[in-house]
């Protein structure tokens, strides 16, 4: 069933993305602030992908980049529907909807500034599940929708047009080009497709679980309860329906740089329960792998997010501190980001991980939530 989000449900729109988001995404703080100045009393329908008519066109919306720049980077807030615009130029056909193409971090609020400005649905699902750090790593492309052509924006009115057929590598590769060149931020639009494609390629109604796991935890917060079950039980309904507890623990360490378009890094945190033990995370942007004492306990693409460890509150990767109270959690990813073909595209080996791909519900890990 379609809703209609109004600004008050940002906060909490904000919250469920970066969890989402796995450390990576992007600051969806500051694209609620866009949305909301552009939004002001109004509102934005989202259309559920079973709404959508199948001849309909939709246009996914995005911002590319690393986060560690995106914090000192404030986007002007046109340069997302300068993409659209210049894509349906180039297309020579008006979108129906827009989309996210990932529902982690800021990429759950970039097509929100769209829908605002222009008046556009935005489509309850999107092309990751998550976030994942390449354009390429998309269900869309893996079940057959490709994303050239790519319209990409820049804050000062630049357009570019990127075409490589079916080639969404090569789409990434100069796109990610540009994106540095105009400092390390760039707004698309690209993956453009019919309403039919949406319901047989993107991951259903994320936008609308990413404000429901901020809502539940707010509201647990409020009622002094746990924060963490609240979690659990929003997403024991969904296609996300295992959460463990990979570790409770203190951040001890944290390397971090910007490097080919991308924030790069390893965080290392001592486990409460023993300390003598090492727990580590690598991230490109997201948060891919997670071992414990050199064992795996959590890989791409399942979701490896780590919150504060009272509060449940998300850390970005950007965010993380020596010295921070946390606690790592495991999330399980759709069975259609699974697959063989899924895994090709955004599993262990697209990373260059050694690691084989190991649900997280069968990991080494605490009990379930």
């Amino acid at each position: 069933m379609s809703w209609q989000l109004t600004a008050a449900d940002l906060p909490d729109l904000a919250r469920g993305a970066t969890l989402l988001g796995t450390g990576g995404g992007g600051d969806p703080y500051i694209g609620s602030m866009l949305v909301r100045r552009v939004l002001g009393d109004g509102s934005i329908t989202v259309l559920d992908p079973e709404d959508l008519d199948d001849d309909a066109f939709v246009i996914p919306t995005a911002q590319m980049g690393a986060p560690t720049v995106m914090v000192e980077k404030i986007p002007a807030g046109t340069e997302p529907t300068l993409a659209l615009r210049t894509l349906e130029s180039h297309l020579g056909r008006a979108a129906d909807a827009t989309m996210p193409i990932e529902c982690g971090g800021i990429n759950s609020m970039i097509p929100l500034v769209v829908a605002a400005e222009t008046g556009l649905p935005v489509v309850d699902a999107d092309g990751m599940g998550r976030a994942f750090p390449e354009l390429s790593m998309e269900t869309f492309a893996v079940y057959g929708v490709h994303g050239s052509p790519l319209a990409l924006a820049g804050e000062r009115g630049e357009r570019v047009i990127i075409d490589t057929g079916d080639d969404d590598r090569q789409m990434e590769w100069l796109a990610r080009a540009v994106t540095i060149r105009l400092g390390g931020v760039g707004h698309i639009a690209e993956y453009a497709m019919s309403g039919a494609e949406v319901k047989r390629t993107a991951v259903p109604r994320t936008l609308s679980m990413a404000l429901a796991l901020g809502r539940a935890i707010r509201l647990a917060r409020e009622a002094h309860t746990s924060p963490f079950d609240a979690i659990a039980e929003t997403l024991a309904p969904t296609l996300y329906s295992h959460v463990r507890e990979l570790v409770v623990g203190k951040v001890t360490d944290v390397e971090r740089r910007t490097t080919e378009g991308f924030a790069k890094g390893r965080a290392a945190i001592a486990p409460l329960d023993a300390p003598e033990e090492t727990f580590e995370i690598l991230f490109q942007n997201e948060n891919l792998i997670a071992r414990r004492g050199g064992e795996l306990v959590a890989i791409v693409p399942d979701l490896i997010c780590v919150v504060d460890h009272e509060s449940a509150e998300p850390i970005t990767t950007e965010g993380l501190r020596y010295g921070q109270r946390v606690r790592v959690l495991g999330i399980s990813t759709p069975a259609m980001m699974r697959t063989a073909g899924a895994l090709a595209a955004f599993g262990p080996a697209a990373f260059g991980l050694d690691e084989e791909f190991v649900p997280v519900e069968a990991s080494r890990a605490m009990p379930h939530l």
